[in-house]
């Protein structure tokens, strides 16, 4: 497992958008723009019980995250790494967090959810240009 550097850390646990990339069964690429959050270690982020990315991960566990920071497109994170675990959001407390993080209000369903847990496996970080 690769650590994610402190000064771009950040990224991860404000409201940046972060596009995480899976692949499909037939084997090509998709992307998804998701919330997440850091625990220091490892990527976070939520799904409906039983969605599409919900079984994807659990069949084809790579995945890659990117995020760029907003106000300095130069300074970004790129990460490849494996959903190493999936548990519930219990009581919806993951995605309330995240909910208020980005948008300042408890999400507004109520269906169930699943935290992904995801394990960097390599870390690309761009502080600037060139």
């Amino acid at each position: 497992m690769q650590e994610i550097p402190e000064e771009l850390a950040n990224l991860l646990r404000t409201n940046v958008l972060a596009h995480v990339s899976l692949t499909e069964a037939d084997g090509s690429l998709v992307t998804h723009v998701m919330w997440v959050d850091y625990d220091g270690e490892h990527i976070l982020t939520s799904s409906p019980t039983a969605s599409y990315k919900s079984r994807a991960f659990r069949q084809r566990p790579n995945v890659a995250v990117s995020l760029i920071d907003p106000t300095d497109p130069w300074r970004r994170l790129s990460i490849s790494g494996r959903v190493t675990e999936i548990r519930d959001d219990e009581g919806l407390e993951f995605i309330n967090k995240l909910s208020r993080r980005y948008v300042g209000a408890p999400y507004p369903r109520t269906t169930p959810r699943e935290i992904f847990v995801i394990t960097p496996d390599k870390v690309r970080p761009f502080t600037g240009r060139g």
